[in-house]
Parts: structure tokens; C-alpha cells; sequence
């Protein structure tokens, strides 16, 4: 039986970065030759002519001497583009992008259609509210590359905030209309530790102006985010036990060998936990009462990813075996935009190129990132009492079908941090139904998105657009039918 250990080896960020990733001014890095018209995409294969779409893409180099860059696709908002906010989203993973999830199949403007053919409009994009700029991070994600293959072993939390931040930074001299704007962070699954970890970097740099550019950051948003170890993992037992996907004897089982305030699981740990995935992997983790997808494919996803970075090698069966769902929900859209990204012709649209690192196709998710990243930091807890304490905006929300980052983790992680209640538990309404619950603390609030699963601009769409169109405007969800 395969060996679980916990991702993350110590409760300390171990900082492994080459001589060149350490930069002592941004300010004195080179600008990049390229100009937002040469990014330009004018041509997208499939792409609807109305409505009239503003888009950018290509590529930020984070490091020359490393030939190291990073790939990006950005909508400017449908109106009102010079004053509405700059929203960065972030996938996790680690190893999975953020085009193949959250620009094309989760809150972009564009997604792509069931048979990868083409893409369509999505009513219910975040770009309605805001500029929004998706990046695929780290190296050797999507169409992100390096020429340097040892930066594919020194991944870490640390390495990919200093990589984001520099492409910020150097995306903002590209892009200058948008230095002014306000800037917003946002992401779900592991992008939970990426996005507070970028704010926090964004953060402390934005207090020496005269090595650093001023970013005009004001909060983040993330969505069943990865945040500590312990209570994540004690979430996603408590939730399959009372969800009835494990037995009694199972929960109790695992209850009594694992401790997951540690960073190694027992043996014994490693068992239990094995089999609570084996029950999941006869279901979608990720959206519990979903169907799951049976289409054969050797894609990688998002849920093969999450299962082998817990070591449950087995997973990757996961998603081979699957059904196309017609209607709502499907649980086969990486298979359609694995399709859609690797057309030449789209590569040529959107300015990308396929690098050696990813095997000369592009995937979804790299397992070869996810198998080599360092998992070092345990809780991302601090950093919310940190910017919490300097009056950045805070949300989270959370899908509450999710499995795999479920709900119960993420309220243990919030009453951890104990925070003053500022109002309580109460429903919040969509369409005249109740879209989930909310709760309101001294510098963050809570939200769930009833029937959501762990993608929740993909399962519930318009709860999701009405979660960040509050979340950016300060208008309250509805709390009456």
C-alpha cells in the first residue's frame, strides 16, 4: 500500500533559493521589451464575436539569467474598465493552471465549449467586476517554462511568491494604466497558501517605496483554501465520516492512529487515510453529490493532482474512469480544455509555447511538479494575523460539497485564529433560495456556498458572481429572499 505522508516537512519555511532568485530591488530589474499591444489577442480560435472581448496574453520573464518566465492571460472588465478593481487569480495544486481552471473553465469570460472545439461566453465571468489577470504558476505549469531544469527542484512556497511578485511587478511596467487601480489577490485549493503568501510579500515590500514599487494591494479572497495542516486534514476525515463516505469503524480507526499536528504520519496513519481515499476515489472528492467522469483519459487534474501529493499513488486511476454528464455540473472539463490549449493554432493566438518541461503537451496540471515541489510550511495562519492586524480586506469562502478542503477545516482554521464575532452565522440568499451561510469576524468573513463543491465559480456560477461582486463593491449578500 501506498505511503501517505503529510505535504508539509517542517513547521518551518526552509528558504532554498539560488544566488539569483535573491533580489535586493526590484526596481533594478530589467523591463521587459514587450508592449501590451504585442500581447494583444485578436484571433482566438471558436471565440464568439459578440460580446466585443478586450484580452492580453504572453509571457514575463522572472528571471533572466534562469530563462525563467511566466505565461499569463488577462480580460480587461466589460465596462468601466478605468475604474474597476485588478483582480489576480491564482490556481493550485501545486502543479495546475490557472488558464485550464479559472480562466477557461471556472470565471473567465471565455470558456471552452464540451468539445474543446472552440469557447463560448460565460455570463457569469468575474471580468463583469473587475480587470481580471490569471497567471500559471509555478514554472513549469501550463505554458509557464524555465530553460533552467534545476529550478524544477527547489519549488517551494517561498520561490513561487517571489516569482509572482516579480511578475507583478514587471507586469505592472507592461501594463502602467493598472498601478493605480486597486489591486485584489485571489484563488482556491492550494492557491491557499500562494495568495495570503503574495499579499504578505506585497505587503511588507509596499513598506520601502525606495527599493520597491508601491502596489496598491487591499485584500484577498480565497476559496476552500489549503491553510494548516491539522485542522485541514482533521476536516476532510470528520466530513467523510459525516457525509457517510467512511464507516464508523474507519473514522474511528483513523481517529485513534493519526495525529496530524505532525508533519510525518505514522504507519499506521498512513493506512487509515489510505483507505478513507480509496472510498473517495469511488466518488469525486471534490464534489461529493456530483456524478464523476468516465471518459478514458491519461489527463492530469486537479483531483488525480491533490490525491498523489498526499502520496496515494493509486489515485491516478482517479480520473481515468469517467462519464460525460450532459447538462450542469461536468466533471469532464480538463479533458476538454487539455483538447483546446493544445490546438496550434490557439498556442499561436495566445502567444504560447510549449517548453520542454511539459513533455511537449499541455496539461491541465503537471504531475511532475506536484511529485517534485517542497511542502514546507505547515500553517498559513500567521500571515492571516498578520494582515489581518494591517487592515487588508479578508475573505473566504468555502463549497460546502467539497471533500477534499471541506468546510469543517475551514471553520476550525478561522476560530483558531480567534477572532472577535462582528456578526453572526446567518443565511445569505441567490435567486430566492438560500445560497449559503455567512459569518462576519473583527477583520474577516466567512462564506459557504450551498451545493458548491471545491470549483465553486464552476458549480455555482452565479452564487460565485454575487460571492465577489459583495466581496469588491462592499454590498452586502442579500440576507432576504
Amino acid at each position: 500500500m501506498a505511503v501517505i505522508s503529510s505535504p508539509f516537512l517542517s513547521l518551518l519555511c526552509i528558504h532554498l533559493f539560488l544566488g539569483s532568485l535573491v533580489f535586493t530591488g526590484i526596481k533594478a530589474l530589467e523591463t521587459n521589451p514587450e508592449t501590451q499591444e504585442s500581447d494583444r489577442v485578436v484571433d482566438l480560435p471558436g471565440q464568439p464575436s459578440n460580446p466585443s472581448i478586450s484580452q492580453f496574453s504572453g509571457y514575463v520573464t522572472v528571471n533572466k539569467e534562469h530563462g525563467r518566465a511566466l505565461f499569463y492571460w488577462f480580460f480587461e472588465a466589460h465596462s468601466e474598465t478605468s475604474k474597476k478593481p485588478l483582480l489576480l487569480w491564482l490556481n493550485g495544486g501545486p502543479g495546475c493552471s490557472s488558464i485550464g481552471y479559472g480562466a477557461a473553465s471556472e470565471l473567465g469570460p471565455l470558456r471552452v465549449s464540451k468539445d474543446g472545439a472552440g469557447v463560448y461566453f460565460n455570463e457569469y465571468a468575474w471580468s463583469k467586476e473587475a480587470n481580471l489577470l490569471f497567471l500559471e504558476s509555478p514554472v513549469g505549469v501550463g505554458f509557464s517554462y524555465t530553460n533552467t531544469s534545476s529550478d524544477l527542484t527547489i519549488l517551494d512556497d517561498n520561490f513561487v511568491a517571489e516569482d509572482a511578485y516579480t511578475f507583478l511587478v514587471k507586469w505592472l511596467q507592461r501594463f502602467p494604466q493598472y498601478k493605480s487601480h486597486d489591486f485584489f489577490i485571489s484563488g482556491e485549493s492550494y492557491a491557499g497558501h500562494y495568495v495570503p503568501q503574495l499579499a504578505e510579500l506585497v505587503y511588507d515590500r509596499n513598506k520601502d517605496t525606495t527599493k520597491y514599487p508601491l502596489i496598491n494591494l487591499k485584500g484577498f479572497i480565497v476559496g476552500n483554501p489549503e491553510t494548516n495542516d491539522y485542522y485541514d486534514y482533521k476536516g476532510l476525515l470528520e466530513y467523510a465520516w459525516s457525509h457517510a463516505v467512511i464507516s464508523d469503524q474507519l473514522y474511528d480507526k483513523a481517529k485513534q492512529v493519526c495525529d496530524f499536528r505532525v508533519p510525518s504520519w505514522s504507519n499506521d496513519c498512513n493506512d487509515a487515510m489510505n483507505f478513507v481515499f480509496e472510498k473517495y476515489n469511488e466518488i469525486d472528492i471534490y464534489n461529493i453529490y456530483a456524478p464523476t467522469c468516465l471518459i478514458n483519459t491519461t489527463s492530469s487534474s486537479a483531483g488525480s493532482s491533490d490525491f498523489i501529493h498526499q502520496g496515494n499513488n493509486n489515485a491516478n486511476n482517479y480520473m481515468t474512469r469517467r462519464l460525460r454528464i450532459p447538462g450542469g455540473y461536468d466533471p469532464c472539463y480538463s479533458t476538454y480544455t487539455e483538447a483546446y490549449f493544445n490546438r496550434a493554432d490557439v498556442q499561436s493566438s495566445l502567444h504560447a509555447k510549449i517548453s520542454g518541461n511539459s513533455r511537449g503537451k499541455w496539461r491541465v496540471c503537471n504531475d511532475l511538479i506536484l511529485n517534485r515541489y517542497n511542502f514546507t510550511v505547515f500553517s498559513v495562519l500567521p500571515i492571516y494575523t498578520k494582515l489581518i492586524k494591517g487592515g487588508l480586506k479578508i475573505w473566504i469562502y468555502s463549497g460546502d460539497t467539497d471533500g477534499r478542503v471541506p468546510v469543517v477545516g475551514s471553520r476550525y482554521c478561522i476560530e483558531a485564529l480567534g477572532l472577535p464575532l462582528k456578526s453572526s452565522w446567518h443565511s445569505w440568499f441567490h435567486n430566492h433560495q438560500v445560497g449559503g451561510r455567512i459569518v462576519e469576524y473583527e477583520g474577516l468573513t466567512f462564506v459557504t456556498v450551498r451545493g458548491a463543491g471545491h470549483l465553486v465559480p464552476l458549480s455555482k456560477p452565479g452564487e460565485a458572481l454575487a460571492l465577489i461582486h459583495s466581496f469588491l463593491s462592499g454590498e452586502p449578500l442579500p440576507t432576504r429572499r
